[in-house]
């Protein structure tokens, strides 16, 4: 079974603070603080060693000097740790929770050299294989070059591995403009609305500017929207998936926990909607605490089940 590999090369450690309210400008005594190693692709990674049955590789960047959390995660889950050390301290993110929203304070991450990025390029290409399942995830670090994700993508493609990027701005921008596009994103409607330079303000601009992604040699397109589930669109399906309201402890991790879920379902060989499923249901078992962690296999499974499917467009039926 070819492991499936996450790259981050901009991780972080996350400390979450529980309050009760968020008033600027005033003082808070926050309910409790926690401390996760993270990072998109470190958050992918954790989830799916929780869901159990797929070898996971974590590779990326990492501080020497507080490497210390993401060598526990990793020891602990059984990921197979292939992140280069660097000099420096991994960035600290500063995440503020209260009522069922989070509030990011996002700190600089550490200054990378062209020689390490290149050492990371070497041993992320080493380790795919035709049909891998990689992940590109995550900002980039200050200074790399924002084609980054588009000449890996077009390199890991040659070498017969199917990409998902997860990221935004100027480096998704690149990569879907490259010749050899990401087989699958997942925007949120922000960075969808981005990509397609207008607002989206129903579901029908939406999915139009979902389906424009496949324009540009996207496979699938996975687009989260909240509270609202999500739209899935290929070639041949466009649907909608969603879950009844639920009190969320942190959401946190949540659209990372849905890329963990549309992994799983693409590694199982479902079809779109069993990836919507799955991808639905982590995303809201993601929400039940804070961490990027699972619950128990047999919980995701029920809220899988549970995931109410509606078909858009001209397979809808």
């Amino acid at each position: 079974m070819s492991p499936v590999i996450t790259l981050t090369l901009n991780p972080a450690i996350d400390e979450t603070i529980l309050l009760d309210r968020l008033s600027p400008g005033t003082v808070h005594r926050a309910r409790s603080v926690a401390f996760h190693a993270g990072g998109k692709g470190v958050n992918v990674a954790s989830c799916l060693a929780d869901w159990g049955g797929i070898p996971v590789i974590a590779a990326g960047l990492l501080g020497r000097a507080n490497e210390a959390p993401f060598a526990r995660l990793f020891a602990l889950k059984a990921i197979r740790d292939e992140c280069l050390r660097v000099p420096g301290e991994t960035r600290t993110n500063v995440k503020l929770a209260h009522a069922g929203e989070t509030t990011d304070i996002n700190l600089p991450g550490l200054e990378v050299t062209a020689e390490s990025v290149r050492a990371v390029r070497e041993r992320l290409l080493g380790l795919a294989a035709p049909g891998s399942v990689v992940l590109l995830a995550g900002s980039l670090p200050a200074g790399v070059d924002e084609g980054l994700y588009a000449e890996l993508t077009a390199s890991l493609a040659a070498r017969g591995a199917r990409v998902l990027l997860d990221s935004s701005g100027p480096p998704l921008a690149r990569a879907l403009a490259g010749g050899t596009p990401p087989w699958c994103i997942k925007p949120n409607r922000a960075e969808l609305e981005a990509l397609a330079g207008r607002r989206l303000p129903d579901a029908v601009t939406v999915r139009d500017a979902a389906r424009g992604l496949l324009g540009r040699g996207v496979a699938l397109a996975a687009v989260s929207l909240g509270a609202e589930g999500a739209l899935f669109v290929t070639g041949e399906d466009c649907l909608h998936a969603a879950l009844p309201p639920m009190r969320a402890a942190s959401t946190v991790g949540a659209g990372d926990a849905m890329v963990a879920g549309i992994i799983a379902g693409i590694h199982a060989g479902e079809g779109i909607e069993g990836i919507a499923r799955l991808g639905t249901a982590f995303a809201a078992a993601k929400l039940r605490a804070p961490g990027a962690n699972l619950p128990e296999r047999a919980v995701v499974e029920a809220l899988a089940g549970a995931v109410i499917i509606q078909y858009e467009g001209v397979n809808a039926a």
